[in-house]
């Protein structure tokens, strides 16, 4: 039987910032690939590097285990690897060359892979698939196995053939995936992950996914894996992994790792009603559109099914710049979304990204005033971030040079001229996380004052850090209007 050691290239540890907030997850993708590759009949291992400290720590598991094979499989749920950080890139290409130095033959899958297929197989991998991989992967292990090298028969694949890279045909997605077995959780020392989450908060998560794909069109947002198509699983194969995720591992928070949430009609009733009449007890996070939230009873549903927090992407509080992006929501979408959300006991998160093409003072000061006014229960902010592929990609494209994609993921360089310098967009960056803790530090001081005895550690911490906050956002107000000049 053959032998597949799969890994992954996202290193928690060479992203600081990720590292810090000490909520790691499993590569779902990754244990994705391994088990449908099991259930075909192969030997399936995982090196698992998200927790550990060096691509080096693969020697030992290569001589140990002699695989045929090695697939650096990145999860394509993650969106941080859809970031394709410079760093994890490195940890992928000194993983092939010491797998090639045992004559392994190494095959990748990743958004970065698929965007620059050609360094991957100039630094030692042998093939490199593009696109969803469960079934490429099939094909061409089917190839190898019977010593055939008709690989260009396999779609979705690139690979080196007489000193000229092949690309393939483009691999059409798979539409029922209830065909898809678990991912191969066994596989994955699952207590190492619990015990970061439990030393760092009162509760363990792990990631699920329900869906493939994104059919709205926004045109920064990169799409190499799934595509603009979208396809659910069941809610009864969902719920029905979530209770075996239960039994098996005690866990009760998951992260929806889907790009959108419950977008087919009926979806988030039926998971409720499925969840209800198991008596599961879980609360989870999802993403999802304000305009999709807006649904007839789709917030009471998410609620009644333990949705816990919703992350939206709100992006600007500018309809010039939403629009721009063809972001295709309204501005008060996002304030009814966030106010019913509030209502029915559900937590708002709000993405938010500054210097897209044509955002000028006036745009920012809409997004901070949104931010102000509606005071979601956390905030993600970044710059906008071209990727290949994507429409906001080839209209910057020019001006990428030397560097065009960040080291980690709070790198936050503006890799294209925007309307303030780089400078500024850092500065911005800190300042508008400051004024955001600010207003929720005043809140939560006047809450005190009127309400002495509903008060909390959490509350009083946050009352004190307005002694910090506000000369601090004042501070950094003063150096972002000196940096307004700065070209």
């Amino acid at each position: 039987m053959k032998k597949i050691l799969f890994t992954h290239s996202y290193f928690y540890r060479f992203d600081p910032k990720q590292w810090d907030t000490k909520q790691p997850y499993p590569p779902l993708g990754t244990i994705y690939a391994a088990a449908v590759m099991r259930e075909a009949g192969y030997d399936v291992s995982l090196f698992d590097t998200a927790l550990i400290e060096t691509p080096d720590k693969i020697i030992p598991v290569i001589e140990d285990q002699n695989p045929d094979y090695l697939v650096i499989y990145d999860d394509g749920f993650n969106y941080l690897t859809k970031m394709c950080l410079t760093n994890m890139r490195q940890a992928a290409f000194r993983m092939a060359a010491l797998a090639k130095e045992k004559g392994i033959t190494v095959i990748t899958s990743s958004s970065d892979a698929a965007d620059h297929y050609e360094k991957y197989i100039a630094n030692g991998v042998d093939f490199v698939v593009i696109g969803e991989g469960e079934i490429t992967l099939k094909e061409l292990f089917k190839k190898l196995n019977d010593k055939e090298t008709n690989f260009s028969e396999v779609d979705g694949l690139a690979y080196n053939e007489n000193n000229k890279i092949i690309r393939t045909s483009i691999r059409q997605i798979v539409k029922e995936l209830d065909s898809f077995p678990f991912p191969a959780w066994d596989l994955v020392d699952i207590s190492s992950y619990k015990k970061i989450w439990m030393e760092n908060r009162d509760y363990f998560s792990l990631n699920i996914a329900t869906t493939r794909g994104c059919p709205f069109k926004c045109n920064w947002c990169a799409k190499p894996i799934y595509g603009n198509r979208y396809n659910s699983r069941s809610p009864q194969k969902v719920a029905d992994e979530i209770e075996f995720l239960l039994n098996k591992y005690d866990v009760r928070h998951f992260w929806m790792c889907d790009d959108i949430f419950g977008l087919k009609p009926g979806w988030v009733k039926e998971f409720r009603d499925i969840v209800k009449a198991k008596k599961l007890k879980f609360n989870y996070k999802i993403q999802s559109r304000v305009d999709l939230l807006l649904q007839e009873d789709t917030i009471e549903a998410l609620a009644e099914s333990g949705a816990e927090t919703v992350w939206v992407g709100a992006e600007s509080g500018s309809q010039k710049i939403l629009d721009a992006m063809d972001k295709g929501t309204k501005v008060e979408q996002i304030y009814e979304a966030t106010k019913l959300l509030r209502k029915n006991g559900i937590r708002t998160a709000f993405f938010l990204q500054f210097g897209y093409l044509g955002e000028e003072k006036e745009d920012i000061e809409k997004t901070i005033n949104m931010v102000l006014d509606l005071m979601p229960e956390e905030i993600g902010i970044s710059v906008s971030y071209p990727l290949p592929g994507t429409k906001f990609y080839e209209k910057v494209k020019e001006q990428l040079k030397e560097k065009a994609n960040w080291t980690d993921s709070d790198d936050l360089a503006m890799m294209y001229k925007g309307t303030f310098s780089p400078s500024f967009y850092r500065k911005l960056h800190r300042y508008v996380h400051k004024v955001y803790r600010r207003k929720q530090s005043l809140l939560n001081l006047k809450d005190l004052l009127f309400n002495p005895f509903n008060s909390n550690r959490k509350k009083l911490r946050s009352a004190i850090s307005s002694l910090y906050y506000i000369p601090a956002s004042l501070v950094d107000s003063v150096v972002l209007r000196k940096l307004e000049s700065v070209k």
